[in-house]
């Protein structure tokens, strides 16, 4: 075996998991979810069926990863967060057919508590402040916070608040990497 599994754990058959990923205490990862390689699996996961986590993933304590959720590599998922794939569920009314996906794109950070409302992308390294609920896309780079979240800023890829010049440049002080504000289309990427 190439990854690492808690004697606890539970990983269904047809189930793929990459190398040196490791499977605690308590999870459950079902038939025909992919996750990639060198990712953390914390206590009490559970990934569903045909969900897609990349590579360097790290899925905090308390977090169910239902079907439609794809997460790209280097995706953090924080302690309790919690993702939804109906957007009107009822006990009573079988809905499968009407899962909304979601995507978190490479580098997205999700904190502790948040709620991600099905059928929205989150933008690559974006950060949702902890308790936040995300009812829209989210852009790259984005700082999210409240319920419902607003955007109150920018990151960079290390996840550092960014202040931006009168030409629109900011420089991550953790990195030295350059980062570009285009007001016209209010979008960050980075230059450098």
């Amino acid at each position: 075996m190439a990854y690492f599994k808690h004697e606890t754990a539970i990983v269904d058959d047809g189930a793929k998991i990459g190398e040196g990923t490791k499977i605690w205490h308590f999870s459950h990862i079902m038939p025909d979810s992919e996750v990639g390689a060198n990712c953390n699996i914390g206590q009490n996961v559970v990934i569903s069926p045909n969900v897609r986590i990349g590579s360097n993933v790290k899925i905090q304590n308390n977090v169910s990863v239902y079907t439609g959720v794809i997460c790209e590599d280097d995706v953090f998922l924080g302690p309790s967060m919690v993702f939804t794939n109906v957007i009107n569920p009822r006990s009573f009314v079988s809905r499968k057919s009407e899962f909304r996906s979601t995507i978190l794109r490479k580098g997205a950070s999700i904190g502790a508590n948040a709620t991600i409302v099905c059928g929205h992308e989150i933008g690559q390294y974006a950060l949702i402040g902890a308790g936040s609920v995300i009812t829209r896309n989210v852009k790259p780079y984005a700082l999210m916070v409240g319920n419902p979240a607003k955007q109150i800023g920018w990151v960079s890829e290390y996840g550092i608040r960014l202040k931006f010049d009168d030409e629109g440049n900011a420089v991550c002080p953790e990195t030295n990497q350059l980062y570009h504000y285009d007001a016209e289309s209010n979008t960050v990427e980075r230059t450098k």
